[in-house]
C-alpha cells in the first residue's frame, strides 16, 4: 500500500465559517476537488496545517469523512490520526479505516516529552489495532518531539503497518541518513517545502506541502518535470516558487495559506484561537507572491 503514496502530498486547510464558526463544508469540498482536478498525487487532510489539534472529536471526524468521501479513491486519502492518547490515537484510526483512507499519519502529541520505549510502544500500538499503512511523521517544531533517523527506520523495520516516513525537521541530513540507513525499503516524505528538490535528490518518495492548497498546478509540475528527467527545467519552475514558499513558512503555514486562499476568493475562514490571522501587509504580500508564482 505505501508504494501507492509518492509525488505531491498536498495538505488541505480545515475552513470555518465565518458566521458559525464550524466547518464549511462546502468550502472543504471545494478545496479537495481543486487538488485532485490539478494533478496532486495524494490528499492529507487533517495535519498541522488542517488544525488536527483544534478540532473537537466530531469536528475531527466531520473533516475526515468528508475528504475521503470527496476524493473518492481518485488519489489516496492519507488521513493524520494524531491525538494526545494512545488510546485516542487507535480510535481515530481505526475510524479513518473505516471510512476508506488509503493510509494514516501519525505525529507523537504530548503534554509530557516521550521516551523512545514510549514513542515505540506508542506508534506499534496504534499500528497494531489497524491495518493501513501507517506513515511517521517527524516534526519536533509542532510536536516538540525529535525522532532521529534510526528511531524511525527502526520503527519501519520493526512494525508492519508503518511503511513509511515524514521527515519535517527542516534538515536535509537526517533525509539523506534515512536514505542511507533504510534504502529503497523505507520510503520517506519531505515536508520542508524549501527542502523540496534537495530532499528528491535524495530519494524522497514525495513532497509534503500545503503550499498546494494556493498553487497546485505549478507545484505538481515540479514533480512531473522531475520525474520526466528534466531537472533544469524542473529547478527553474521551483525557483518561481520558491519566495512563495519561503514567506508562508515564515509566517506560519496555516495563518499564511488561509491569508493566500482569502486573495484567490476563497473564504476559508481565520484560524482558531489562540492562532491569529496575518496582518494586512503579510496578506498582500502573500498574495502578490501567489501572482507572481502563477504567471
Amino acid at each position: 500500500m505505501s508504494e501507492s503514496v509518492s509525488g505531491i502530498v498536498a495538505y488541505p486547510v480545515t475552513p470555518f465559517s465565518a458566521d458559525s464558526g464550524k466547518v464549511d463544508e462546502e468550502v472543504l469540498r471545494a478545496l479537495v476537488d481543486r487538488l485532485v482536478d490539478t494533478g496532486v498525487d495524494a490528499v492529507a487532510p487533517l495535519g498541522s496545517t488542517g488544525e488536527s489539534a483544534y478540532l473537537d472529536d466530531q469536528e475531527w471526524a466531520a473533516v475526515a469523512s468528508i475528504c475521503v468521501e470527496q476524493v473518492d479513491q481518485r488519489v489516496p486519502t492519507v488521513v493524520g490520526v494524531s491525538e494526545l492518547t494512545t488510546a485516542g490515537t487507535i480510535s481515530r484510526a481505526r475510524l479513518a479505516e473505516r471510512l476508506g483512507a488509503t493510509a494514516l499519519m501519525m505525529l507523537p502529541v504530548a503534554y509530557w516529552r516521550l521516551t523512545e520505549d514510549e514513542l515505540r510502544r506508542h506508534f506499534t500500538a496504534v499500528a497494531d489495532a489497524v491495518a493501513l499503512p501507517v506513515m511517521a511523521y517527524n516534526n519536533p517544531g509542532t510536536s516538540g518531539i525529535d525522532m532521529p533517523p534510526e528511531f524511525l527506520v527502526e520503527l519501519v523495520a520493526g512494525v508492519d503497518n508503518i511503511t513509511m516516513i515524514k521527515e519535517s525537521s527542516g534538515d536535509i541530513a537526517r533525509m539523506r541518513r534515512i536514505a542511507e540507513l533504510g534504502g529503497m525499503g523505507v520510503p520517506f516524505f519531505n515536508g520542508s517545502n524549501r527542502l523540496a528538490l534537495q530532499a528528491f535528490d535524495a530519494g524522497a518518495a514525495g513532497w509534503c506541502t500545503a503550499a498546494a492548497c494556493l498553487v497546485p498546478e505549478q507545484i505538481a509540475e515540479v514533480w512531473r518535470l522531475l520525474r520526466a528527467g528534466e531537472t533544469g527545467l524542473a529547478t527553474k519552475r521551483f525557483g518561481q516558487l520558491e519566495p512563495l514558499l519561503t514567506a508562508l513558512t515564515r509566517g506560519g503555514l496555516l495563518r499564511t495559506v488561509k491569508a493566500g486562499l482569502r486573495s484567490l476568493g476563497v473564504d476559508a475562514g481565520d484560524p482558531r484561537p489562540p492562532l491569529l490571522p496575518v496582518d494586512d501587509d503579510t496578506r498582500r504580500t502573500i498574495a502578490e507572491l501567489i501572482a507572481a508564482a502563477t504567471r
